[in-house]
Parts: C-alpha cells; sequence; structure tokens
C-alpha cells in the first residue's frame, strides 16, 4: 500500500521541459578521445531510448584524413570499449551510424571551414541546416581560434536567425587563471552571445549530483538545519585511485587546483551551500550559484595563516600492487612540482553559513575512489548522554555519496539492544540504485540532452567562471614558481601529505 501510495505522490516536473529539435551537431577534435568514450556513447544511448530528435546528424571535423565510413567503424570499436550500459545492444548502430559523417580539414584553414559549410548545407532536412550545434572538443588553446574562423565563415552568427538556432559549446577549463578567462570570454563573446555559449563542467551533468537541489528544496526537515547555528563544519572529497596515466601532459600543465578544485569542487560546494533560487529557470538557479561563489573568502595566503595543502605522489602500492610516483608518470617533467592533491579550507560571508569551515580536498593516487559531501552537525551539549561518553559520542552527519554507490547516508546514536546501557553510530540509508534500479544516465547524456533542448541550467556562466577563479587563483599565485618540500609528498595509496 506504501508503493502505491508513493507511486501517486510522483511530480512530473519536465512537462514543462523545452523540446529537442532536429539538429547537427558539429565535432570539433572527432578523432580525439573525448569524441569516442563520452560523447558518441552518450548520443547512442539517447538514440537507443528514442530521445534523440528525429532527423540528427553527427558531424566529425578533424585533421587526419578518413572517409566517414572509416570513422563510424571506429567509433563502433570503441563504443564496444567504452560504453558502460549494461548489455547495451548494438542492434541499433547501423540506424544511428547513418547520421554519422566525417569532414576532414585543419582547424586554421579557411578553405576547410568552406567544406565543412557545404557539408552542412548539404543536408536534405531544413532543420538540419539551420539548426546546428558546434562542439569544441579540442584543446582550449584552441577555442578562440576556432570559433573566430566559425564566424569569418558565416556558420556562427551571433544575432538571431529567423527559424533556427546556432550553439557554441566548449569544455573546461575555462582559461588558466583569472585573466585568461577573462580574456577567453571576451574572445568568445565577440562572436557569439552568452545564450548561445555552453560551458560544459561534466560534473553538473551527474544524476546524484542534481539530486543535490531535489534534497534540498524538496525536503522541509533537512533546510530547516541547514545553517550555523546547527551544522559544524562540511567536507567536500573527491579521491581518485589512479594516477595521471596518459594525461600526464595535460595534467602537468594544470595540476589538481585547476583540474578540479576551481570547478567541480566549487560547483558542489556551491550546490550543498546556495539558497533557494526563486524558481527552476536557468537563470535564477545560476544567479544563486553566482552570489554563493562570490560568497566565500579568498583563501589568506600569508605566512602565518592557515591557507591549503598541497601535494604530490611519490611511488607507493594499491591493491597490493605497485604504483609509480607522479614524475615517473608518461609525459610528466622529471622535476614537475605540480600538485596532485590539494586540501584547503574555506569560509563564506554570509548570513547562513558564517564561520562555517569548508573542507575541500581531492588528490590522485589515494586509497579509494570516491566523491562525497559529508555535512558534520554540532556536538550535542556536555549533559546527560555527551557529559558520561565524552569524545566516544559521535557527532550526527549526513552524507551525500555522488560516486560510487550513489545514495545518502544519516549518522545518528542509537542504543544497543540488550541489558546493558550502550550507546553506538548507527545508519540510515538511501541506496541510488537499490531504490530506483534504473541505469543512471552519463553525465554528456543529460548535458548534450540539454544543449539540443536551449536550456543552460546545467552549464556555467561568464561570471560564474571569473567567480570561481577568484577563489582559487590567490592559492595559484601562493604555488607558482615554489618547489614542493619533502613534507609535501605521500606515497601513493595514503590520504595525502600531513
Amino acid at each position: 500500500m506504501v508503493d502505491q501510495l508513493d507511486e501517486l505522490l510522483v511530480c512530473r516536473l519536465d512537462t514543462r521541459r523545452k523540446a529537442v529539435e532536429p539538429c547537427t551537431i558539429v565535432i570539433f577534435g572527432a578523432s580525439g578521445d573525448l569524441t569516442s568514450r563520452k560523447l558518441i556513447p552518450a548520443l547512442y544511448h539517447l538514440h537507443v531510448i528514442n530521445q534523440l530528435p528525429s532527423p540528427f546528424r553527427v558531424i566529425g571535423f578533424a585533421r587526419r584524413e578518413k572517409t566517414s565510413d572509416v570513422w563510424r567503424d571506429e567509433l563502433l570499436e570503441d563504443l564496444k570499449t567504452f560504453s558502460r550500459g549494461k548489455n547495451l545492444d548494438f542492434s541499433d548502430w547501423p540506424e544511428f551510424a547513418r547520421g554519422l559523417f566525417y569532414c576532414q580539414g585543419g582547424f586554421e584553414e579557411s578553405e576547410s571551414y568552406q567544406k565543412l559549410a557545404q557539408q552542412i548545407g548539404d543536408a536534405d532536412h531544413e532543420a538540419l541546416r539551420r539548426n546546428v550545434i558546434f562542439y569544441l572538443a579540442t584543446a582550449p588553446t584552441q577555442f578562440a581560434g576556432i570559433t573566430e574562423r566559425l564566424a569569418n565563415s558565416g556558420l556562427l552568427r551571433k544575432e538571431e536567425q529567423p527559424g533556427g538556432w546556432l550553439r557554441l559549446v566548449v569544455e573546461k577549463p575555462f582559461g588558466r587563471d583569472l585573466i585568461s578567462a577573462r580574456q577567453l570570454n571576451s574572445d568568445l563573446a565577440r562572436f557569439t552571445s552568452e545564450k548561445q555559449l555552453f560551458r560544459i563542467d561534466h560534473y553538473l551533468g551527474k544524476e546524484t549530483v542534481q539530486n543535490i537541489l531535489m534534497f534540498r528544496f524538496s525536503n522541509s526537515i533537512f533546510e530547516q538545519l541547514w545553517n550555523r547555528q546547527v551544522i559544524d563544519h562540511v567536507q567536500i572529497t573527491v579521491s581518485e585511485k589512479l594516477g595521471v596515466g596518459a594525461r600526464g601532459g595535460y595534467y602537468d600543465e594544470s595540476g589538481a587546483l585547476r583540474d578540479m578544485v576551481q570547478n567541480h569542487l566549487l560547483q558542489v560546494m556551491a550546490l550543498v551551500t546556495m539558497e533557494p533560487p526563486v524558481s527552476l529557470q536557468a537563470e535564477d538557479v545560476r544567479d544563486e550559484k553566482v552570489k554563493l561563489i562570490k560568497s566565500i573568502r579568498a583563501p589568506d595566503c600569508g605566512e602565518t595563516s592557515f591557507c591549503a595543502v598541497r601535494g604530490q605522489y611519490v611511488s607507493g602500492v594499491i591493491d597490493n600492487q605497485p604504483a609509480p610516483g607522479y614524475r615517473q608518470e608518461p609525459k610528466v617533467d622529471p622535476q614537475s612540482n605540480t600538485e596532485t592533491f590539494v586540501a584547503m579550507r574555506l569560509l563564506i560571508d554570509n548570513w547562513r553559513w558564517s564561520g562555517v569551515p569548508f573542507y575541500l580536498r581531492t588528490g590522485k593516487r589515494l586509497p579509494l575512489t570516491s566523491s562525497e559531501v559529508r555535512v558534520q552537525f554540532r556536538s550535542t551539549p556536555n549533559v546527560l548522554f555527551a557529559a558520561q561518553c565524552g569524545p566516544r559520542l559521535d557527532a550526527n552527519a549526513l552524507t551525500l555519496r555522488l560516486q560510487p554507490n550513489e545514495g545518502i547516508s544519516l549518522h545518528f546514536n542509537g542504543k544497543v539492544p540488550g541489558t546493558s546501557l550502550e550507546i553506538r553510530p548507527v545508519k540510515m540509508q538511501f541506496d541510488y540504485h537499490a531504490e530506483f534500479g534504473a541505469y543512471t544516465p552519463e553525465a554528456y547524456e543529460r548535458l548534450l540532452l540539454e544543449v539540443m533542448a536551449g536550456d543552460p541550467t546545467l552549464f556555467i556562466r561568464r561570471d560564474e567562471v571569473e567567480a570561481a577563479w577568484s577563489v582559487v587563483d590567490p592559492l595559484r599565485q601562493a604555488w607558482s614558481g615554489k618547489p614542493l618540500n619533502e613534507s609535501e609528498f605521500y606515497k601513493a595509496g595514503s590520504w595525502g601529505p600531513p
């Protein structure tokens, strides 16, 4: 009876969701890992569950010479390797592959853009010619140049066009610091409006990250506790067992601060702490995130104040297997001072969170792969049970597990059954997969759908990018050019430096 009642109480919020329209997606960097590992598998999964518009077309744009048939065959092999869908049926591939085309060309060659324009214009369906998404799955240094050449060739126009639309998608990182982020935003703004521009942080597409807002603002019992009077501190952790692997060249230029803190961790922090938006409209949600990020006090990196801890992994053991040190990884400078671990303490200067510390931690080659938010409530007053148990009386905590084993856990104290009077921590647990059971979509599935629908809610706005850089830039400047000392190295398989 309870289950039937729960079904009656299901509330559909997507009835007013913008519909996806037939369109063409042009992927710059079609030969790269992002295309084969993420974008094409995401689009194929959407095709299998009938979420893609009809008709639909993908044009891969890259330097390597190959035919459309060769590209399709390569993508199918990669799909079999990288798809995370359980028991995925590839019988739908031939139909999906009919919409895949390849355009060989250089990013700096104007004639290549003319060839691309002709290929877009050759579509049988008018909507495929008028509705176009340009997805820049390239190095960030190429964003501005590609955008300018798209505009110069007439493929990208800033003004609205009747009966169609043009959109531009760029991947993180959005700049290397505040100055370069502002410059990139200015360069892109010359040729696109903010309405056309979709900055992707794939973390925002994760189902459990989206669930943070649902958890907070649809449950009154928790929102009443969400303030400085009740919460002692908050920990946000993103840990990885893996090292940098094949990404050594990129990672050595970015490090954990740029790769994780400036975007993923601050985005999660904003969702956990922002004020309720006045509506679920995209700009209302993004306004509250920006206000929150602007309220974060920039780390004070003076000699006498605590700012943050950085670290770099050296060789160690993970799962009983030897793991090389960071400086021994492929494409990494043997003298590199790039940080692979960051732990920092942030404060939010607003009425709700004043005085509550937020501890952010991320690193590679740690003991386990996990992403979670732990909300630690204040300890009980030192009377009754607390007076007798002291530190053995555990403080209550709420843990939002973002991955793996997605779910929510509430830690509280309970009496151990029996004749003696004993108290021990217990856990009330909600498991996402046990409750809903269905396949959880990959982040890129949701994000690509939102781009096609033109909904920017899950994407990062210009002022949001710049506000996030303002938070981490003082720390980046304090570490720049400063060699790592002995205490900042940690063994692979440990939880980082002291």
